[in-house]
């Protein structure tokens, strides 16, 4: 079995971190594909081709954000930054200096809570607004 994705000894590291240590990799590579698809977009020239990359970049869109909501009901702290940060207007850089000092120190011992009532980000609200 591979271990690689571990900087620890998995056989010391709880079900529930290892789980977490996949969901961290898994949404790295999502993000290599990611830039992947666009970098061969970008220069593909048969409108088919491109049509049928652009439909696997979105695949690959919504896997990222199912791997990131996973992470982020995972641990509330890191949830409660990104709120501070994500879809927000502004500065980028200042939301998330103002996102990290406001943010608590909470965080689930069992990896499965959240900060807000619905359990998401809400990022699901967001669809059909053109992001």
């Amino acid at each position: 079995m591979p271990t690689d994705q571990y900087h620890e000894p998995p056989d010391e590291l709880s079900a529930e971190t290892r789980t977490f240590a996949r969901m961290c990799a898994s949404l790295a590579e999502e993000a290599e594909a990611i830039g992947w698809y666009e970098q061969r977009i970008s220069v593909e020239p048969n409108e088919i081709s491109r049509a049928i990359m652009l439909d696997s970049l979105k695949e690959e869109y919504k896997h990222f954000s199912m791997e990131l909501e996973f992470l982020f009901r995972a641990k509330p702290l890191w949830a409660e930054i990104a709120r501070g940060v994500l879809f927000q207007d502004g500065d980028i850089v200042a939301n998330g200096g103002a996102a990290e000092e406001g943010a608590g120190s909470a965080e689930a011992p069992d990896g499965a809570g959240t900060s807000d009532a619905s359990g998401t980000l809400g990022i699901g609200s967001l669809k059909g607004q053109g992001l």
